[in-house]
């Protein structure tokens, strides 16, 4: 299939989540030519503010798949992904994501991201979310314990 008929099913998938009361976003993971995951936006239905159809899509790959992470593996999405969609797909380490809507599209309906893309570009201290450290030297210490477990699986 070619990557216009892929990203033309993340598009049916969005129609249909939509139409059923979803919200209006769809993705698969295609890994040399199958596609082993899909997923639509259901953050209402499942109460679930991370189940975004990328996430969604991403978790049910590595689920089929056994594994962490996806590489060798392309995202076709319905919408170029938010801030948190976006870093799903880079620690899942998937080679490219391919869109058809793209921010502002999404932003015209509603689903504005420009103020996390902002708020992950602030520095600490300007962040609308405050964010604030304690114990860092204790905080090294899980590290440390990961650090000297030989049996550990780096990701």
């Amino acid at each position: 299939m070619s990557e216009e008929e892929y990203v033309r099913q993340a598009l049916a998938l969005a129609n249909t989540a939509a139409a059923n009361g979803g919200g209006p976003f769809g993705a698969l993971i295609v890994r040399r030519g199958v596609v082993v995951g899909t997923g639509t936006n259901d953050v209402v239905g499942e109460a679930d503010p991370t189940a975004h159809a990328e996430v969604v899509a991403i978790r049910a790959a590595c689920r089929r798949l056994g594994t962490h992470e996806l590489t060798g593996a392309t995202v076709y999405t319905s919408c170029e992904p938010c801030p948190m969609c976006l870093a799903a797909g880079w620690w899942a380490r998937v080679d490219a994501i391919v869109f058809a809507a793209d921010r502002h599209q999404a932003a015209a309906a509603g689903f504005d991201d420009a103020a996390l893309y902002d708020e992950v570009a602030a520095p600490l201290d300007e962040r609308t979310l405050p964010l604030r450290q304690l114990l860092a030297t204790e905080g090294d210490g899980p590290f440390q314990t990961w650090a000297a477990n030989a049996s550990r699986v780096p990701y």
